[in-house]
């Protein structure tokens, strides 16, 4: 029996992915994005008028980046050209661009969308800006990078910037019912149903990544076929197509904040092993990454502080560790940073210290700055005491001096008070010392 007891032409067809097959054609087709697609909104707007321009399209992977850009370029009559910066190079997109200069001398236009536009450098991108200046060229260039780091300044000002969130778990189950329930590009000749659990299952390990919940969905709809146990998709033959099991872990429930609290409690409690074995619980069980390495850098400020400055900046690494290496890897040093702030001293002072900043600012409002701290780049300002008898610190001993930097209101107020702990001894030395120097005649 051929595939959906289709006929061979129509095998060829169907034998494309399901995540291809499923690709939306329209914008009524298109789930999530509302920010971008819904009714007034730019990317509606622009599919209505038919008329396009350039667009950097910068979101998680399996968040529509591709799927928008073709839609925008047939909405526009477009020839749609894809380019992968991963696998192309400049003499195959000079070819592209001759190509797109014969339309454009018969007035078609083309749209060139380049996926993963930041493995271009920044002397390859730059074959990109007279063509998109000129209009030969509408250029969507597709990321999961932060563009203003990975894409140049002069194609990033002609092109408008566009952020696509990861798709919610009620789009994933929508995209997810979709391709179940349809017979002529999914699966819905083979009338498979699919228990509640295994389809919360897809929805938890996709973290948002519709082709990833496809994915596990096609092989789990193979798996249940072959199991005459069933005429459903279940929760093992999930389990089996992702190769992983779940675990008690709700992400949007109360079992997500019991996780992260004892997390963040046994960092607190200096206990590296009970932070590690929750660590491990919330990535066996789908939780973001990246939600995890946020907590961490929080945690590094606020319950470390100076009593180890550098826990921030290991903190920040393993964010920017795990967002580059990706899972199963990303573990590792998010493992790593887990056990060096489980294992820093703890102070939260300078914690305190902000709060009680903010209590002030919030109670007595905005305060003048002192005359003797403001600049007075102009000779009226400086008319009107603009820097009077400001002491410059470098030209005192020590660069220490005595003056007043806080308003006359707030004079002599302490919000800091380091504790004996780690690096803030010293740091509370230093400052005896500099009370002492001030102090003397």
């Amino acid at each position: 029996m051929d595939l959906f007891g289709s006929t061979p032409s129509e095998h060829r067809r169907i034998i494309r992915p399901l995540a291809e097959r499923m690709r939306p054609k329209s914008l009524d087709e298109f789930v999530g994005q509302e920010h971008l697609l819904g009714p007034g909104k730019l990317l509606r707007g622009m599919v209505e008028a038919g008329k396009i321009h350039s667009l950097i399209l910068w979101g998680p992977p399996g968040s529509g980046k591709t799927t928008l850009a073709r839609i925008l370029a047939s909405a526009a009559g477009a020839t749609c050209v894809q380019f992968s910066a991963v696998t192309s190079g400049v003499k195959d997109l000079k070819k592209v661009i001759q190509e797109a200069e014969e339309l454009h001398r018969l007035g078609k236009p083309t749209v060139l969308f380049v996926d993963e536009i930041h493995h271009f450098n920044k002397a390859q991108q730059d074959n990109f800006l007279p063509h998109v200046e000129r209009g030969t060229l509408i250029l969507i260039g597709a990321t999961t990078e932060n563009p203003s780091f990975e894409v140049i300044s002069p194609l990033l000002s002609r092109c408008q910037v566009l952020v696509l969130n990861t798709l919610s778990a009620e789009d994933v189950g929508t995209i997810v019912d979709r391709a179940l329930q349809d017979s002529q590009r999914g699966l819905g000749a083979w009338k498979l149903n699919v228990s509640a659990e295994a389809r919360e299952f897809i929805i938890q390990q996709s973290q948002g990544d519709c082709r990833v919940a496809l994915n596990a969905l096609e092989t789990a709809a193979v798996l249940a076929r072959e199991d005459a146990a069933h005429k459903s998709i279940e929760l093992n033959h999930v389990q089996e197509a992702l190769q992983r099991k779940p675990l008690q872990y709700d992400k949007a429930g109360e079992e997500h904040y019991n996780v992260i609290s004892a997390f963040i409690k046994s960092l607190r409690g200096s206990d590296p092993d009970a932070a590690l074995y929750w660590l491990m619980r919330m990535i066996e069980a789908g939780e973001d990454p990246l939600f995890i390495a946020r907590r961490m850098i929080i945690f590094a400020s606020e319950d470390i502080g100076n009593a180890d400055p550098q826990a921030l900046q290991v903190a920040v690494a393993a964010k920017d560790a795990v967002h580059f290496v990706g899972l199963p890897e990303g573990r590792i040093p998010l493992a790593q940073a887990t056990t060096y702030l489980a294992t820093a001293p703890k102070s939260n002072a300078s914690y305190k210290a902000m709060l009680a900043a903010a209590k002030d600012v919030e109670d007595k409002g905005a305060l003048p700055v002192p005359l003797h701290l403001r600049n007075a780049p102009t000779p009226l300002m400086e008319k009107l005491g603009y820097g009077k008898d400001y002491k410059y610190a470098h030209n005192f001993p020590d660069h220490v001096v005595e003056q007043e930097h806080l308003p006359k209101e707030l004079s002599g107020r302490k919000y800091y008070s380091p504790l004996e702990s780690g690096y803030e001894k010293q740091i509370q030395d230093r400052l005896k010392s500099w009370g002492e120097k001030k102090q003397r005649p």
